[in-house]
């Protein structure tokens, strides 16, 4: 069994705010909006750097949307930044009309996304997100786990042609991911072989299937462990090939189990391959204020419900 540690704990939109200053630095047709939240973007090193380059939009974000589709034209790739919430539901006729309609080269990147947003609440809190962008024709959906998958992803995304929703958080969580990773989208990363049970994460929830895996190896249970860090499109053969070893699968998600990952992997499934399945998500509720460990306790999205769910779909097998 491989085993994952890390030395350091990282928040994810910091990875993002490193990518964009890097690609600040390398790619001159990059430039960045934001809807007056810099500071928790993590947005000032490429201001800083690229001051000509960083439109502040204020608190406008369906103008923000707007001007983003617009710079394209000209052919410059624009990287939005505000919470989730305010990135897709506040927005979503003007991400819907202006750039998914036109396929515009627009970066939606998004922070502070899911339950781990913490104490501001279910108002600031978003757990739809992923399916209301995943709905949207030609729209990459990608949700990343630590903070140099985040920094990776932030500057794949640059070389894509075409709308990208890109997903993180707020909270410092732990960094296991390669430091040099090429970030390939729609390429899942088989982080552990296994032969009874596969679990299928992706963002924050990554690490805590990592730590299922060794509760479930004191068992006696072997867990395969796959990244799923793009959703959208999705690596349906690397999902395939696994349950084609294990028989059965666990899908877990800081998100709504209607529209998220779980739902797109049933999908699949459904189509190729019926297999047990059990899903770690929300069960269609709002969030609350707490601190992110403890929404994430309560609502049973940890390693301990990983761990009861693969137990729970092995009997189903």
């Amino acid at each position: 069994m491989k085993t994952y540690r890390y030395t350091e704990k990282k928040d994810t939109r910091s990875g993002f705010g490193a990518g964009l200053a890097e690609l600040g630095r390398t790619n001159p047709n990059v430039v960045a909006l934001c809807a007056d939240l810099i500071g928790s973007l993590k947005m000032n090193q490429f201001i800083d750097e690229n001051p000509e380059r960083f439109f502040q939009i204020g608190i406008a974000e369906a103008n923000m949307m707007g001007i983003a589709a617009g710079l394209t034209i000209g052919g410059k790739i624009p990287f939005t930044g505000t919470f989730a919430n305010f990135s897709t539901g506040r927005v979503y006729d003007q991400i819907r009309q202006s750039i998914a309609y036109s396929n515009k080269n627009v970066k939606i990147c998004a922070s502070h996304a899911g339950l781990t947003l913490g104490e501001d609440g279910a108002t600031h809190q978003i757990l739809e997100d992923i399916g209301l962008m995943k709905m949207l024709p030609g729209m990459v959906v990608i949700n990343t786990c630590d903070y140099n998958q985040t920094k990776a992803a932030t500057i794949a995304i640059a070389d894509y042609e075409g709308p990208v929703y890109l997903r993180f958080g707020r909270p410092a969580v732990p960094v296991f991911m390669p430091e040099d990773q090429v970030f390939e989208i729609g390429k899942a990363i088989q982080l552990q072989e296994g032969s009874d049970v596969t679990i299928v994460a992706t963002g924050h929830l990554v690490w805590e299937a990592l730590e299922a895996a060794k509760g479930l190896n004191e068992k006696g249970i072997s867990a395969e462990v796959i990244n799923i860090h793009t959703i959208k499109p999705l690596d349906d053969k690397a999902i395939l090939e696994s349950v084609a070893k294990t028989g059965c699968i666990v899908t877990a998600e800081e998100h709504n189990f209607l529209g998220g990952l779980g739902e797109s992997v049933a999908r699949v499934l459904a189509l190729n391959d019926p297999t047990p399945q059990e899903f770690v998500a929300t069960d269609d509720t709002f969030g609350e204020s707490g601190t992110p460990a403890q929404l994430m306790d309560k609502y049973g999205l940890n390693s301990t419900a990983i761990i009861d769910k693969a137990l729970k779909v092995i009997g189903r097998k």
